[in-house]
């Protein structure tokens, strides 16, 4: 397998068990073999689709060695270790090396935004430490932290090979994929913008959509980003973009599980305060889905 990420990488869900006292661990391993059966790329857990802010240290570290075993060497795993403790993100990037992991994805302490000098220390802390290279989970809504192209390639200086951008800004991921791809190899993580970034000649993106619609994911890669067929290419858009408006129109996380829930895989729910969309809202996307030629319950 190459060490090189590119292609779909789906950030992923976490099942728990119905009463989400737990990791499900049957349910996890019945959706990554779903997805690797689907032609995905790459698994990205623990991140915000993964619902990391509502898992204790033990459980990050649980689903890293879970993901890491289901995987088994077939497809990349690239594990979410950011947290608002500089000491749990070095250890959990310490852990998932361990563990086995392909990389690591590292969101900013989020909070109180860090400053570049702070978020530069702790990225070459854990670089130097975990062994493995870095995704910088470039998310500044949620972080609070704002930098500029140039600032975000000169990351490369402590370990950060990669790039998730969930910044929504198309000119700044634009700039970093043609003028910076040198330093820094930039992944869409914009759902709606996925069309685009591959279009534009991102190796991928970082998609929560691809947990239920990994089909029409891994088509639609192959088509703008393997064959360069736009025509092709904007019909399997046409499709899927609806879906990812949704997405972002609506809690994200409970917006995703629904989405698994409605293709017939069992998630668990979310954890509280968050829940999964109440019934007209799954109505609504079950009819997008099914627009899309999905396969729903």
């Amino acid at each position: 397998m190459s060490s090189e990420l590119t292609g779909i990488m789906v950030a992923l869900i976490t099942p728990f068990n119905d009463d989400k006292t737990q990791i499900d661990e049957g349910r996890l391993q019945a959706h990554i073999e779903h997805l690797i059966k689907a032609g995905v790329h790459g698994l990205v857990p623990g991140g915000s689709t993964g619902e990391f802010t509502v898992l204790s240290t033990a459980e990050r570290k649980q689903l890293t060695e879970l993901c890491v075993k289901y995987a088994a060497g077939r497809i990349p795993v690239v594990i979410g270790t950011g947290s608002c403790s500089h000491d749990e993100a070095v250890e959990l990037s310490i852990h998932a090396g361990q563990a086995g992991a392909t990389a690591v994805m590292v969101v900013p302490p989020f909070y109180d935004p860090v400053s570049l000098e702070q978020l530069e220390e702790l990225l070459s802390e854990i670089h130097n430490k975990s062994k493995l290279p870095i995704m910088f989970y470039n998310i500044p809504g949620a972080s609070g932290l704002t930098l500029s192209p140039s600032e975000i390639a000169g990351l490369s200086k402590v370990g950060v090979k990669y790039l998730k951008d969930t910044s929504g800004n198309a000119p700044a991921l634009t700039e970093l994929i043609f003028g910076l791809s040198d330093k820094i190899t930039a992944f869409n993580g914009w759902d709606t913008l996925t069309f685009y970034g591959l279009a534009a000649g991102c190796p991928g993106g970082v998609w929560g959509a691809a947990n239920f619609i990994p089909e029409l994911a891994v088509e639609l890669w192959d088509a703008v980003a393997v064959k360069g067929d736009l025509k092709r290419g904007r019909e399997l858009w046409t499709k899927a973009f609806p879906i990812c408006k949704f997405l972002e129109a609506h809690n994200y996380c409970g917006a995703v599980k629904t989405g698994v829930e409605l293709i017939g895989q069992p998630t668990g729910g979310l954890r509280k305060p968050f829940s999964l969309l109440k019934p007209e809202l799954q109505a609504e996307l079950k009819q997008l889905l099914q627009n899309a030629d999905v396969k729903t319950i």
